[in-house]
C-alpha cells in the first residue's frame, strides 16, 4: 500500500465489510409474502445482490413469477416492483442488521486504515436509507469521512461515476485512492475509474 502512496480508501459495504445476506433474505421474502408471491431461495437472494436493491428485487420477481407459472416477462415485474419495493423497504428498516454480521478483521483493518490517517468513505450501492443505520449499528460509522449510497449519484457501481464522485468529495487522486470491494462491480468500476483496487 505505501507504495502507492494513497491518499484516500473507499470500501464497500454489503459482503465486504458485513455480511448481509441473511437481512436481505428475510426483508425480501417478508415482502414476497406480503404480495403472495413465494418467497425466494437465498442462493437466489446471494446470486441477485450487488447491483443495487432494484435490480435485486426486479431479478427475483422475475425469478419466483416464472417458478410459479406466471410469465414473468418485464411487465408482470413492472407491475409489481412498486408494492414489493414498499414492502421491502418496510421490512427492511424494520430489521435492518438483525440478520447480518461485521466479517472477522474488519474493524481491525478500518483502526489500521485510520491509524495510517487515510480518509476513509463508504461506497456501497445499498440506499443511504438502509446504509447509515446499518453502519451506525455496527459501529462501522466513525471510521468514514464520508458515506454513499446506490441513491447518491446518477448510476451506480458497476459504473465509474460514483467512485470519482467519491474520490472528488475525499479531495484525492483517483490513481492514489484505493478501491476495496468484493465483486466484479467494484473491480469493474475502479478500472474504469483508474482507481487501484482490492
Amino acid at each position: 500500500m505505501k507504495s502507492l502512496q494513497l491518499q484516500a480508501v473507499m470500501i464497500d459495504l454489503d459482503g465486504t465489510m458485513v455480511d448481509t445476506i441473511g437481512d436481505f433474505e428475510v426483508a425480501l421474502n417478508r415482502a414476497l409474502t406480503d404480495l403472495q408471491v413465494p418467497p425466494a431461495s437465498r442462493a437466489l437472494i446471494e446470486r441477485s445482490i450487488g447491483k443495487g436493491s432494484e435490480h435485486l428485487i426486479r431479478t427475483v420477481l422475475g425469478h419466483q413469477l416464472a417458478q410459479a407459472g406466471v410469465p414473468g416477462d418485464a411487465s408482470e415485474v413492472e407491475a409489481l416492483f412498486t408494492p414489493v419495493w414498499t414492502r421491502y423497504e418496510h421490512h427492511y428498516l424494520a430489521i435492518n442488521g438483525e440478520f447480518s454480521q461485521v466479517f472477522p478483521g474488519v474493524m481491525e483493518g478500518l483502526a489500521q486504515l485510520k491509524a495510517m490517517g487515510l480518509p476513509l468513505a463508504c461506497l456501497t450501492n445499498k440506499p443511504l436509507s438502509f446504509t447509515r443505520p446499518l453502519m451506525a449499528a455496527k459501529g462501522l460509522a466513525p471510521y468514514f469521512a464520508k458515506v454513499f449510497g446506490g441513491d447518491s449519484f446518477e448510476r451506480k457501481k458497476p459504473d465509474p461515476l460514483p467512485l470519482l464522485k467519491t474520490c472528488e468529495a475525499l479531495q484525492s487522486s483517483p490513481a492514489r485512492t484505493l478501491m476495496v470491494g468484493d465483486s466484479s462491480n467494484d473491480a469493474q468500476a475502479a478500472n474504469a475509474a483508474g482507481c487501484p483496487v482490492v
